[in-house]
């Protein structure tokens, strides 16, 4: 027991080096730091596909799509005909697939999988790091991606560099008709803030879904680090160039939908499969992770950008 004591002014106590090898350390889950709470996922509706294929049947729109006979008095006893005439080729959207595959040693599988199962733990973080890319293709891919599919009537451009009230109210303006939600990276949001204070309008915060969010007309404005600023995600310049959406999401409302394969063969969660695909004669288990998503603009004005919005502006409050 002499090696386990230590004499400090004249009193014998256990070593706190020799009681650490006695006791049991209290571990976390694997802390995964760019995981972020992914709420466009979250605030978008979605819709299950049964053969990944969805295709958005139009309407060929003038001023008045069909004439009509109204009045008190009739002018005419002749009721007007015709019919509403539908796009001959509509567009179509086939999901995409995001895939990976995850290897695992069943010894260590075998041995460490106390207190956390070490299967679990890399299959989760595989599935979270799917989750990261789904989000971030919804915005920016270069073929179904919103920031991509924007009409040209649908954007407009700062007046004056920061995201300013005039600038979010322009935006309402464009998806006038039941808007959902804006989308934002936070030092956008954080400029927008910044102009609110400077005019003495700050906007009002809300909780919806779990989260706090902020508010203009309404509208909560939903932070996201997919929309870039100069191309990343956390840029390290005090300035910087962005985009805000301003969002109609829903089918009924002719709207933004996301889109995913219903029904999958070994479904973990909306449109995500994990298949085991064996173990090798190395003693390797592996498993397949696919994600199927995609989406579609139903109406040109369910969606709006504000471009080239500036981050980079700040102000001194006397």
């Amino acid at each position: 027991m002499a090696n386990e004591t230590v004499k400090k002014e004249g009193i014998n106590a256990l070593d706190s080096q020799a009681a650490y090898n006695l006791a049991n350390i209290t571990k976390t889950k694997p802390q995964f730091g760019a995981l972020t709470p992914r709420w466009l996922t979250k605030f978008l509706e979605f819709k299950g596909l049964e053969t990944g294929i969805y295709r958005v049947n139009r309407v060929v729109e003038g001023e008045t799509p069909l004439d009509v006979l109204c009045s008190q008095t009739k002018k005419s006893d002749i009721i007007p005909q015709g019919y509403v005439e539908y796009e001959t080729k509509p567009r179509e959207y086939v999901l995409n697939s995001i895939s990976t595959i995850i290897n695992v040693n069943t010894s260590v599988e075998d041995v460490y999988s106390v207190p956390y199962d070490q299967v679990q733990e890399q299959l989760g973080l595989a599935i979270e790091s799917l989750r990261e890319r789904q989000e971030s293709q919804l915005i920016n891919n270069d073929d179904y991606g919103l920031l991509k599919n924007v009409p040209d009537s649908q954007r407009i451009q700062t007046r004056n560099g920061a995201p300013t009230p005039d600038d979010l109210d322009e935006l309402i303006t464009k998806v006038w008709k039941e808007p959902s939600f804006f989308l934002a990276h936070p030092r956008a949001i954080a400029a927008f803030e910044r102009e609110c204070t400077k005019r003495g309008v700050p906007p009002v915060v809300v909780n919806i879904a779990g989260g706090n969010f902020l508010t203009w007309r309404g509208i909560p404005v939903i932070p996201t680090d997919k929309l870039l600023v100069d191309g990343l995600k956390n840029p390290k310049s005090e300035s910087g160039k962005t985009n805000i959406l301003l969002i109609r999401t829903g089918e009924a409302k002719r709207g933004v939908v996301g889109l995913f394969q219903a029904g999958l063969k070994n479904e973990h969660s909306r449109g995500l499969s994990v298949r085991f695909r064996g173990i090798d004669d190395k003693g390797v288990a592996s498993y397949l992770l696919s994600l199927y998503c995609s989406a579609a603009i139903l109406a040109d004005d369910a969606i709006a950008v504000l471009e080239d919005v500036e981050v980079g502006e700040y102000y001194d409050y006397d």
